[in-house]
């Protein structure tokens, strides 16, 4: 398994039979596993999405965006339950060019990733038995692509 160090954005490759939530970066002996979101920037995004083993689900948001206030926190809280996704976030004010090219058009807006390539997105405020139930669905999808 390839997990990319959510500290130093290095790619390390994880043994099958190791746990990848205990490992080290091998570069900069960090936990390469976050539970909490990874903050993504330009130089960070597509290496982060594409290079990961397990799926990546990117919230794109703003800080003047209520909506993207109000779910933060439902966000944090999945995230910390969730040991077989990566939760990462991407400011649209300060990451421009990343939004533009992922085609962000309202704010907030998820949207799931595997193997680099886009499985599905929501846009829009969600609690968190939404945000649950079309986490469920966008892996359910992966099987079918």
């Amino acid at each position: 398994m390839n997990i990319v160090c959510a500290n130093c954005f290095t790619t390390n490759r994880i043994p099958d039979d190791r746990d990848y939530n205990k490992g080290k970066c091998g570069k900069c002996q960090q936990a390469v596993y976050s539970s909490t979101p990874v903050v993504l920037g330009i130089n960070t995004f597509s290496p982060f999405i594409k290079r990961n083993t397990l799926p990546v689900i990117v919230d794109f948001w703003a800080s003047w965006c209520g909506p993207c206030q109000n779910m933060a926190p439902i966000f944090n809280k999945v995230a910390q339950t969730s040991p077989t996704l990566l939760f990462t976030k991407v400011n649209t004010e300060q990451v421009q060019q990343v939004s533009a090219d992922a085609n962000i058009r309202s704010l907030p807006t998820l949207v799931f990733f595997h193997a680099g390539k886009e499985i599905d997105r929501i846009s829009g405020g969600l609690n968190e038995l939404q945000m649950k139930q079309w986490i469920a669905q966008s892996v359910q999808k992966i099987g079918n692509v």
